[in-house]
């Protein structure tokens, strides 16, 4: 048995959503049932963000457990073949075991497109929100900053969120225009339910100066979702990237692998250079002068002590840390 990931792209107006529905209607469902044709039997899959009715992506992962032999290219065309036009698969990874789509992701990067146009366009619908009042980007993005590190999000959280805690970490919040789109791009570990869609209304309303920015501090404060705008339509919103190194055992076992590879390397050189300051301490209280033999290894030594102990560091940053 293997582990594959499997990266999706998929057109959310069609579905209700990427949960399973009794009626069929979920992007799980048309993916599941795709696998099925493909394989031959039912092949169960874990998605890494679980996507409302509306929402599209272009960067979901999910990842399947089987026993079927084939190359990676098969699992992205053989797929496809069964897939919905609304629905594709871009690329396939064999991943270790102990991967998981959901948990080993630990950044989502969610963009937010709004048709800023006095006349709505057709080829936007469903695509994109429109608003067709003027909106003053720079304002939005100055507003932004306030909400950028560690908060409690409760202000902008449905009714409906089962999170058990409303404190989440954003590391980056983008307000840009592009011609007469504005693109709103956030970085987070993770989202409460509707809370980027609650921020997007929110910040419409910045835009259009019916709050002002230092309003959305005061927001956030309240902790309190009626102090928020109302949630901007799922149309506009995109799944668009996962980023995590994982702490599976393999990782694990490299990140230690490492460690005592630098460590060995870095400690040696440490010790010769306290003994090397040892002699020339001796030599120095004796009177004695060291051959120029002894200062050129002394130098050599001290110019590999720096190296050496950089990677000892950076390994040790690579096992602690959590990068993206």
């Amino acid at each position: 048995m293997k582990r594959i990931a499997l990266g999706l792209e998929y057109d959310g107006a069609h579905f209700a959503g990427w949960q399973t529905q009794p009626d069929g209607s979920g992007i799980q469902d048309a993916v599941q049932a795709a696998l099925l044709s493909f394989a031959g039997h039912r092949l169960p899959v874990v998605c890494a963000g679980r996507t409302d009715a509306g929402v599209h992506a272009t960067g979901q992962v999910i990842h399947l457990d089987t026993s079927l032999e084939r190359d990676l290219v098969s699992w992205v065309r053989g797929v496809n073949r069964f897939l919905p036009a609304a629905v594709s698969v871009r690329w396939a990874r064999p991943v270790p075991a102990d991967f998981h789509a959901r948990f080993s992701a630990l950044r989502r990067t969610y963009e937010y497109w709004i048709l800023n146009d006095a006349v709505r366009s057709p080829l936007h619908e469903r695509r994109a929100a429109w608003v067709y009042r003027p909106l003053d980007e720079a304002a939005m993005q100055t507003a932004a900053l306030a909400l950028v590190g560690r908060h409690d999000f409760s202000s902008f959280r449905s009714a409906q969120c089962q999170a058990a805690s409303a404190v989440r970490e954003l590391y980056a919040f983008e307000v840009i225009r592009l011609g007469r789109m504005v693109r709103i791009r956030v970085v987070a570990n993770a989202f409460l339910h509707h809370m980027v869609r609650n921020l997007v209304g929110t910040f419409i309303l910045v835009g259009k100066k019916t709050l002002q920015v230092e309003d959305v501090t005061r927001i956030l404060e309240a902790r309190d979702r009626s102090a928020a705008g109302a949630t901007a339509p799922a149309s506009g919103l995109y799944l668009v990237h996962l980023a995590g190194m994982p702490l599976t055992m393999s990782w694990i076992a490299w990140s230690l692998a490492l460690f005592a590879l630098a460590g060995a390397c870095w400690l040696p050189v440490v010790w010769i250079q306290i003994r090397m300051a040892a002699m020339a301490e001796r030599a120095a209280a004796d009177g004695t002068a060291l051959p120029p033999l002894f200062w050129r290894y002394h130098r050599i030594w001290t110019a590999l002590g720096f190296p050496a102990f950089f990677a000892f560091i950076a390994i040790f940053y690579l096992m602690v840390a959590k990068p993206a």
